[in-house]
């Protein structure tokens, strides 16, 4: 792989190092923006394992990195971290900016396959294909210890890239995830401008149409999702964890559901949870 990684920037860090890159992404055709945390193993060259995160709708590469307070443990449990960026930028199309508010505009971690969306819009294909390969060959990370969790719109990409991709993400979990877009108006809204009108298309990327459809447990060592029970959107239907629940009890897939008193959709509910999440991602990813 010959792709060039341009280091925008790079901090020091609990003994790692935080690093932002830009390169030129031939899946998106527009040049695209991710951090990386490492941590001091990975510095000193070890190969360690690493947690993609999955950023919500008005974020971008430097929010998780910057807000979670998540780089400490990582160190501690030698674990790199990864943030792309939550979507294309700069592809001019017309109403994107504007039509962020409505879902259409945002990534959403799938690939559109409408006009004037399908040719820049393809998340999927650029995380799984492009920016994880890449980061395998360029970086010291295991690729046979992945993990992957997210926030909000970023929750639902970590489920459905995760129940997409068997084998690929060994751990998973999420943060307020929107557990069923299908059935929810920001889901609706992006499904319909990526996917167009028919609905039937729009299950195979719903994680609770996708959990429900499994054969097998996908996650025998347990998927953690945190849901604050102050957050907005959780009180306008947006968000729907009780149909992933529903879904994990059909299939008998082990789901830790913790309704969190008190918290909202934002990053202070974040911190507060996330060593938990990575601790979670670390007995799996690490196993005795």
């Amino acid at each position: 792989m010959t792709a060039t990684l341009e280091l925008l920037s790079a901090h020091a860090a609990f003994g790692g190092a935080q690093r932002f890159y830009r390169h030129a992404s031939t899946e998106i055709g527009l040049p695209m923006k991710f951090s990386v945390y490492l941590p001091p193993k990975a510095v000193a060259g070890e190969k360690v394992p690493a947690l993609v995160y999955l950023a919500g709708l008005t974020c971008t590469e430097e929010t998780f990195m910057t807000k979670a307070g998540a780089q400490r443990l990582a160190a501690e449990l030698g674990m790199a971290l990864i943030a792309p960026d939550t979507s294309p930028r700069g592809a001019d199309l017309p109403g994107e900016s504007a039509s962020w508010d409505f879902g259409v505009g945002a990534g959403f971690y799938l690939d559109a396959t409408t006009r004037p969306w399908g040719l820049n819009w393809r998340m999927e294909s650029y995380i799984v294909e492009e920016l994880l390969p890449l980061l395998g060959h360029k970086l010291p990370i295991d690729m046979d210890r992945l993990g992957i969790f997210g926030h909000s719109m970023g929750g639902h990409g970590a489920l459905t890239l995760a129940l997409r991709h068997p084998g690929l993400f060994k751990s998973l979990s999420a943060f307020a995830p929107i557990a069923n877009p299908s059935q929810c108006a920001w889901g609706r809204k992006a499904f319909t401008g990526y996917l167009g009108e028919d609905e039937s298309a729009w299950a195979a990327h719903d994680a609770s149409a996708l959990m429900a459809a499994q054969e097998s447990v996908p996650y025998p060592g347990g998927i953690l999702v945190d849901q604050g029970l102050a957050d907005k959107f959780l009180m306008e239907k947006q968000l729907l964890p009780e149909a992933l629940e529903a879904a994990c009890a059909q299939v008998g897939q082990p789901l830790t559901l913790r309704r969190q008193p008190g918290y909202d959709h934002g990053y202070y509910f974040i911190q507060t949870f996330i060593d938990d999440h990575l601790r979670h991602h670390a007995r799996q990813l690490n196993p005795p």
